[in-house]
């Protein structure tokens, strides 16, 4: 007799029909594919790791005795304690004034993003973002079942009223930008912007999170104060701050250890911690305790190679688009991060765009319409710019280029 095979499907939550792909994380398997010149995934060039710093911390860290027993063993779910007080210092570098018991520790930026979402939203609550925003954002929050509001163009300009923005929405909305060198546009908010996102949170009594994960990595332009440091020049204190700081190392150091943090109120760091342990109980000792030591010495100037090598590729992309993209097409001038985003002529697709790149040209990139998280626009893209060469960006901007040229005729 066979046994059926259970449906699945039917067993699952109804909160699974809110879980989709990540397009992103699937386009990340052409990379295995040796002919395609990819601008697809955002993600660091190896080239930049700090391999022997982290092979040496290892070392150190397993050649003593007493360092390995805490290296390898369980630990607090807030984190390896002297992490925490350098990140903390760190932010008070850049105005935010805090201390360790302010700093969680998780796997990654991904991570907070998920326990926020976990901590604040309820089926049915609003979640304000950009327009366009982080695709990893919105897979974060998804599963806790929110609407979404894209922030209308120009509402951080004066140019729209936001009184009514939460007309026959639930109350109290939580808020999702990244301010510095934004994933997917590779755009900044001015600090008029900012102040204007700030009185925007206050008006709707909104908590604000703040990804920090490219806002290291500027290579030209002034720097301009995270969301955190004004909400705390305006409120006094971290702990009366409404906006919770998402910071990370691996755009930095190495996605694989998976080095995230939120900075945030005690009240919220505590509630976090709990979540945490129910979770995963901590990130691993052991890397926590290796990111440390590579960070505690010539971080500036690693930092600041990474930064050369982003701002040439940067430069190298622009300098391509202007010399072959057909009119009809602009794009985003970022001075940091690894994106560029491409608007491309009224009526063109990205997603068919891209099936004929790999085909006719064999380039890669992201269509734009997954990032749209209310509704969409199909004619758009994104190009990081991280890991191919300079020489590879020329060909493969000049390829694509050709490829609208030929689609728009």
């Amino acid at each position: 007799m066979t046994t059926p095979t259970p449906d699945w499907a039917a067993r699952f939550s109804d909160r699974m029909a809110r879980v989709r792909a990540n397009e992103i994380r699937e386009l990340l398997k052409l990379l295995d594919q040796p002919d395609i010149l990819s601008f697809a995934g955002g993600i660091p060039d190896p080239e930049l790791f700090p391999a022997a710093a982290i092979q040496a911390a290892y070392d150190e860290i397993l050649a003593d005795p007493v360092q390995a027993r805490q290296a390898l063993q369980y630990s607090v779910s807030e984190g390896y304690l002297p992490l925490r007080r350098w990140i903390a210092e760190r932010m008070a570098l850049s105005d935010v004034a805090c201390d360790e018991h302010n700093i969680l520790m998780t796997a990654g930026s991904q991570q907070a993003l998920d326990l926020l979402g976990k901590l604040f939203l309820s089926p049915g609550d609003t979640v304000v973002v950009a327009r366009p925003t982080y695709l990893g954002a919105l897979q974060a929050f998804n599963a806790y079942e929110p609407d979404y509001l894209d922030l209308p163009c120009g509402a951080l300009r004066g140019e729209i009223d936001g009184a009514g923005l939460m007309d026959g929405r639930a109350p109290r909305p939580l808020g999702y930008f990244v301010p510095d060198f934004a994933n997917p546009t590779g755009e900044s908010l001015t600090l008029a912007e900012r102040e204007a996102l700030l009185d925007l949170a206050e008006n709707l009594d909104m908590t604000l999170i703040e990804d920090g994960a490219y806002r290291e990595l500027r290579f030209g332009g002034d720097q301009a104060a995270s969301l955190l440091a004004l909400d705390i020049a305006r409120t006094g204190s971290i702990e009366t701050a409404r906006t919770l700081f998402c910071g990370t190392l691996s755009k930095t150091i190495s996605p694989a250890l998976r080095m995230g943090w939120v900075c945030g109120p005690r009240a919220v760091i505590e509630k976090l911690v709990l979540l945490k342990q129910g979770s995963d109980l901590h990130v691993s000792t052991i890397n926590q305790m290796v990111a440390h030591r590579t960070v505690s010495e010539g971080y500036e100037q690693h930092l600041s190679r990474l930064r050369n090598t982003y701002g040439s590729k940067a430069r190298a992309t622009l300098d391509a688009l202007a010399r072959h993209m057909p009119p009809g097409v602009t794009w985003s001038k970022p001075e940091g991060g690894m994106f560029v985003w491409l608007w491309l002529p009224e009526g063109m697709d990205g997603k068919v765009l891209l099936e004929r790149a790999i085909a006719e040209e064999r380039v890669a990139f992201v269509p734009g319409e997954p990032f749209f998280a209310e509704v969409p626009s199909a004619n758009a893209i994104r190009l990081s710019y991280s890991l191919p060469t300079n020489a590879q960006i020329e060909d493969g901007v000049a390829r694509l280029a050709g490829l609208i040229r030929r689609t728009g005729s």
